[in-house]
């Protein structure tokens, strides 16, 4: 039977971790270790430990700031199990999560493994929004939770688990402070270890709750791309530079118009926006969660479009060094 240790790299988010803790508390499957790292968070967070040190098989930690690759890492060097799973602070698990991963590693043998993010019927009308452009087939999103659109899955750290010994093979997550979790996956595919999608063990996941910080999230996501690329040039595809085109395409569309009076380009993004607009309220029979996934939409694929066509020239049109040119992406050595 697999055994689980369960790492939570956290920086302040004390009322998520209280949340997330909760969820944790009524597992069906108890058999279970959970590891907190305090990544140098300004709020106390003991405390909120302590609440559940009675009851659940916690372990607490702190250290000095580092981001999350490396917290993750110190967290994983303390895990007494063999399977290690990493959840994101701002996540509330379902009761049987631990019990279906369990299951799904007995049916379904891997080295690593995902599953999928979606909203809580609890969060507000900006994180649905978020959460449907984050997930949805007509966006970026569309592969994260679908196991039948990808050949090969690419856990993200938000929900993942990871056999310890391929882990500490790989030497865990590297020097990327984001798109850490897709540069392990392709790290373990180069190492011959398979991944795979856990379809029954999603997680609420609590995203950017205003357009302002999701637009500088994505486009971080965006500008990771291009250096992935860089560090593993047999996974890239043609597809990852979709958004750019669309990017570019929406203000090609405003010129042609404006200067040849030619509306074709822009009437195809009309048609998109209707397209997302119902395909929403379908999804969540709610007007204003469709409304505002339809200004999400846009806004992950302008900004993530933005980001990846910085980096892709930044880094091969005028071959800067990647932690030259985006240092804030890389731990400081």
């Amino acid at each position: 039977m697999p055994s689980i240790s369960l790492i939570i790299a956290i920086y302040n988010r004390k009322d998520e971790l209280f949340e997330l803790l909760n969820s944790l508390l009524s597992q069906t499957d108890k058999d279970f270790e959970i590891i907190v790292v305090d990544d140098g968070s300004k709020i106390a967070l003991l405390p909120t430990i302590e609440l559940f040190s009675e009851t659940l098989n916690i372990q607490f930690f702190r250290k000095p700031n580092s981001g999350p690759g490396l917290s993750r890492n110190y967290g994983a060097k303390r895990a007494k199990n063999n399977w290690l799973v990493f959840v994101d602070s701002d996540v509330i698990v379902e009761k049987d999560y631990i019990e279906n991963i369990k299951k799904d590693i007995l049916e379904n043998p891997c080295d690593a493994f995902g599953g999928a993010d979606k909203a809580h019927k609890g969060f507000n009308l900006f994180q649905k929004a978020i959460s449907y452009s984050m997930t949805s087939v007509f966006t970026t999103g569309g592969i994260r939770g679908n196991a039948k659109s990808v050949t090969k899955f690419q856990p993200r750290s938000f929900n993942m688990g990871v056999k310890k010994s391929a882990f500490l093979e790989v030497g865990g997550f590297s020097d990327l402070r984001i798109g850490e979790d897709p540069d392990l996956s392709m790290t373990l595919w180069e190492n011959q270890f398979t991944t795979k999608f856990f379809d029954n063990i999603g997680v609420y996941h609590k995203r950017r709750t205003d357009f302002g910080r999701f637009s500088k999230q994505v486009y971080q996501f965006g500008v990771a791309r291009p250096i992935l690329n860089q560090r593993h040039p047999q996974f890239t595809k043609l597809t990852f530079a979709f958004p750019s085109l669309f990017f570019l395409g929406y203000f090609l569309g405003i010129f042609n118009y404006f200067m040849w009076q030619n509306g074709l380009l822009l009437g195809l993004y009309g048609f998109y926006t209707f397209l997302i607009f119902f395909h929403a309220l379908w999804k969540t029979r709610n007007i204003s969660i469709a409304s505002l996934a339809v200004i999400s939409s846009y806004i992950q694929l302008f900004s993530y479009g933005f980001g990846f066509l910085k980096s892709w020239f930044l880094l091969n049109i005028l071959r800067q060094n990647p932690e030259e040119a985006f240092p804030n992406h890389f731990y400081k050595k």
